[in-house]
């Protein structure tokens, strides 16, 4: 449990790219920390790569995170609070904890070069950490290309990760690193630092890939005098194949998973759960739960496996819960715009789709009959008279049956009343495929129900005409 001070957490994404499924679980978890210890959330756009971040993909943020409910309580964009950062570079160069460094890229390439040959980790060798304040001055004012690094301390950089335990870095190891190209275009690990402290962060909640990062900030904050907040990172989120998710694949990105029409409860309670288990292990855990229950205590360190059929299964569990006028409304956005659901058309496909993606092409049929060839009506061997007055009782059958009693269930007792079992399906199949087209489709009885006693009667006349 976090302690007596209040709880202050970030998202922190960059719009370089779209919200993909792991910075949506990231979001998720911040969200859930907060708001079931009656903390602050706030969401935090890192756009100081001005090259690569985009106005589409902060839109796409944006929108994702309204989508799934995560509300946040501040804003910020890194981009609007460049004065801030200029302030403490220009601190940490006047104290001589950072320093403009000159090399070349040529130079740097072939350090790099040097100690990969000699099996070491490559880092920076220090050439300009004694240059003093005047020669870097002259230096910059001679138009030399430069860039600002910070001194790491050689000595062991150790932190408690929530998750995963105490966690240790050799500070001699790391290097200096570089944190601004000038006083204008500070750099990630460095304004990640400064925003995190003067927003007053907590806990710092983020997958595993930025533990790297963190000795680098720690060291950091020491310069600077800030006092440390918490950290907690989380596992990767893991194919089936347990190979790493890259956000590079369209399928990661949320924005994929709500035009395919996943149903948005779903999706939270299937992230809610990578990495993340509730007491009892159980499977349905909705919104409320989650935030009544979520620890940080309780994440695992091992990577989380993204398991699509399981995504799929819960998905389909929530569908069947919406009321039927619910689901209408939902459905719009995903079925021609002309088509008009009744309550026996989505009785019929309601529990057969997993995503209202699947809705149109499984709904077609009650709208356009398609075309299909007179042998799709044969059930077994049957000739094709025999089909013929197969469907003519049908018709008789159908005919006698009121409009009003047009309903799967009172169709289905009616019907099967005048049938023995052993001719059910010589009747049942040539019927379905009349009404559908299809060689999969419901039961004769929902379709029926769905298309009323006129158009019924109409698609079996034109099953004879065949």
């Amino acid at each position: 449990m976090p302690d007596h001070k209040k709880v202050r957490v970030r998202f922190a994404p960059s719009p370089t790219g779209f919200l993909h499924i792991g910075s949506a679980r990231t979001a998720l978890f911040n969200w859930l920390f907060a708001r079931g210890n009656g903390g602050v959330f706030i969401l935090r756009i890192e756009d100081t790569d001005k090259e690569r971040s985009k106005s589409e993909y902060e839109e796409d943020i944006l929108s994702g995170l309204k989508w799934l409910g995560l509300d946040h309580d501040e804003f910020y964009r890194q981009s609007e609070r460049v004065e801030v950062y200029k302030k403490y570079l220009k601190q940490l160069l006047e104290e001589e904890k950072a320093y403009y460094c000159f090399c070349s890229k040529e130079k740097l390439q072939a350090e790099k070069d040097g100690m990969l040959a000699e099996g070491l980790a490559p880092k920076y060798s220090g050439t300009c950490r004694a240059i003093t304040k005047v020669e870097a001055e002259k230096k910059k004012d001679a138009g030399e290309d430069c860039v600002i690094r910070m001194k790491m301390p050689e000595a062991k950089i150790s932190f408690k990760d929530m998750i995963r335990g105490n966690i240790t870095f050799d500070g001699a190891l790391i290097g200096d690193s570089v944190i601004a190209r000038d006083l204008e275009t500070p750099l990630y690990n460095f304004v990640v630092v400064i925003d995190d402290i003067l927003g007053e962060i907590t806990h710092i909640i983020r997958g595993e890939d930025h533990i790297s990062n963190t000795p680098r900030q720690i060291a950091l904050m020491d310069a600077l005098g800030f006092e440390k907040p918490k950290f907690a990172h989380l596992p990767m989120i893991l194919n089936p194949d347990r190979s790493k998710m890259s956000k590079r694949f369209a399928d990661t990105a949320l924005n994929d998973y709500i035009h395919k029409g996943y149903v948005k409860e779903a999706l939270i309670n299937f992230i809610g759960l990578l990495g993340w288990h509730p007491e009892g292990d159980r499977e349905i855990v909705d919104i409320e739960d989650l935030v009544r229950e979520f620890s940080l205590e309780k994440v695992q360190k091992s990577g989380a496996v993204f398991n699509q059929e399981k995504l799929n299964w819960l998905s389909n569990l929530y569908l069947k819960q919406i009321d039927n006028q619910k689901f209408v409304e939902m459905a719009q956005g995903f079925i021609h715009p002309d088509w008009k659901l009744n309550e026996a058309m989505v009785n019929s496909v309601k529990e057969r789709i997993n995503r209202f993606g699947e809705l149109e092409e499984l709904l077609s049929f009650y709208f356009v009959l398609p075309e299909y060839d007179a042998s799709l009506l044969i059930w077994k061997g049957m000739s094709e008279e025999k089909v013929k007055e197969s469907l003519l009782k049908s018709k008789e059958m159908l005919s006698a049956i009121s409009e009003e009693d047009f309903k799967t269930d009172l169709l289905e007792q009616r019907i099967l009343e005048m049938l023995s079992d052993a001719n059910r399906g010589e009747v049942l199949w040539p019927l379905r495929v009349a009404l559908s087209g299809q060689n999969n489709s419901p039961s004769p009885f929902e379709i029926m129900a769905a298309l009323g006693k006129e158009e019924s009667l109409s698609r079996i006349d034109r099953a004879l005409a065949k």
